[in-house]
């Protein structure tokens, strides 16, 4: 154990204890040991573990803190593992001198506009555990080539940036777990331009990651964008996930390549989660082999989930509302589902709140024609649902073909009827099925449907 303060760390925060950890860093035994204190550092300390060999850093219990006062990472991490996790792949020296370097139970505070926390390079099975992370750009930052990264109990808590950025990586096996992720302006947990597998988001509260000011925040947000970029088997489960309004914000936001190559972006499952508050509460775009299943989600400003240029994707057994608690402070609540093909929707409860429109003062007015939409799609099958208090109508199928409504209750609760009609089929659209529902009858009739729909009424149900 190399104790800082044995090579001249002073820990009271005002003089500048850069020069004593680095001497700690450069001869001591490769457990950086913070006791008790605050300890001021002005650049990057940076470890280059080829050379350091097995690495940690400890803070006693939660007790110490280092400040970063200069710009950069407080520490920046580089490895030299290129290989897989497999372990007849690793070459000698990574697994007898590099792996698992660990930092816990220490507090790490940003006084410089452009300070950050941890930046990793080449890291395989580098963990984080009890860590709190605070007015920083971003919390931790992988990059490069990575394997194994664990990241668990930690608080990542009022950051500029992103709290945790897998930046442009490669990285397979990655957990983060029973952490709470919080009030970083850009994103909880981001992931741009990066080849990633099995990653696990499970058991964490991330929560009012925006920025009232800027667009395309998000608790979550993964971007395949960019050529070369993949992500892919992955879990968010277990997890309260909510915000406030930001603009084109999100609480989870998966972006695949583009509608033809839909499967840079999925084989995920969002399950058991608690996810609300945002302009959009779960966003897919151009994503294939996505389960949502088991959520509650609700008070979206636009809509709860909205799927676009997306195929395989399963909306199962979730609940869809407002909060009745807000009285004359509703948000409505909608799923829409555009150019996508070969989607469920099946065992959901969609219940719109009772004005049938926003009552929040501030908000953008609502642009919506339906509870649930269904725009240009094909292939759709919705079945064992409930559509409730829709406005203006409660399912609109537009332009679409071998859409499939069955066995859905498509109904009003409201004592002033504000739906027109429980179904409205619009545009041109072949093939497709609307059997054995029940359907209220609204302003202008149960159905409504245009010369050019086909669609094949049977056996509905009319109240």
């Amino acid at each position: 154990m190399s104790n800082v303060r044995d090579f001249g760390a002073a820990g009271h925060g005002r003089l500048d204890d850069t020069e004593a950890v680095l001497h700690a860093l450069a001869d001591g035994d490769g457990l950086l040991s913070f006791p008790p204190g605050t300890y001021l550092i002005s650049r990057t300390i940076e470890v280059d573990l080829a050379r350091r060999g097995r690495f940690a850093v400890e803070g006693f219990g939660g007790t110490a803190k280092i400040v970063m006062a200069g710009p950069g990472p407080a520490f920046h991490l580089i490895g030299t593992h290129d290989k897989t996790a497999d372990p007849t792949g690793f070459k000698p020296g990574v697994w007898t001198s590099q792996r698992m370097p660990t930092v816990a139970n220490i507090e790490i505070e940003g006084r410089h506009a452009a300070a950050s926390g941890f930046l990793l390079e080449g890291t395989m099975q580098a963990t984080f555990e009890g860590v709190l992370l605070r007015e920083l750009v971003d919390g931790i930052r992988l990059h490069g080539r990575a394997r194994n990264l664990l990241v668990s109990h930690c608080h990542i808590h009022n950051n500029r940036g992103v709290g945790i950025f897998l930046d442009r990586v490669n990285l397979h096996q990655a957990i983060v777990t029973g952490s709470h992720i919080s009030y970083c302006r850009r994103a909880g947990i981001q992931i741009v331009g990066s080849e990633i597998r099995n990653l696990q988001i499970c058991g964490n509260d991330i929560e009012y990651n925006f920025d009232p000011n800027e667009h395309d925040s998000a608790d979550i947000s993964i971007d395949s964008t960019a050529d070369g970029s993949s992500v892919r088997e992955g879990t968010i489960v277990g997890n309260t996930i909510q915000a406030k309004y930001s603009p084109g914000g999100a609480n989870v936001r998966i972006v695949g390549r583009n509608a033809r190559q839909n499967h840079k972006a999925g084989m995920f499952t969002i399950s058991d989660n608690l996810i609300g508050s945002q302009e959009i509460n779960v966003h897919l775009v151009a994503c294939r082999g996505v389960v949502v299943s088991g959520n509650v989600i609700y008070s979206g400003h636009r809509r709860n989930i909205e799927l676009e240029g997306s195929r395989n994707i399963v909306l199962a057994s979730n609940s869809f509302d407002h909060n009745p608690d807000y009285g004359e402070r509703e948000l409505c609540t909608g799923v829409r589902l555009a150019e996508s093909h070969d989607c469920t929707l099946t065992g959901c409860i969609l219940h719109d709140c009772q004005a049938g429109q926003h009552t929040v003062a501030g908000v953008l007015p609502l642009a919506r024609e339906a509870l649930l939409e269904i725009v240009r799609c094909q292939r759709i099958n919705v079945s064992g649902c409930q559509v409730l208090d829709g406005q203006p109508y409660g399912i609109l199928v537009e332009g679409s073909s071998l859409v499939s409504i069955t066995g859905t209750s498509v109904l009003e609760t409201r004592t002033e009827k504000k739906t027109r009609a429980a179904i409205r089929l619009r545009g041109e659209g072949r093939s497709n099925l609307v059997a054995t529902n029940i359907l209220a009858r609204g302003l202008d009739d149960s159905i409504t449907r245009d010369d050019g729909f086909e669609a094949r009424l049977a056996e509905n149900v009319e109240v």
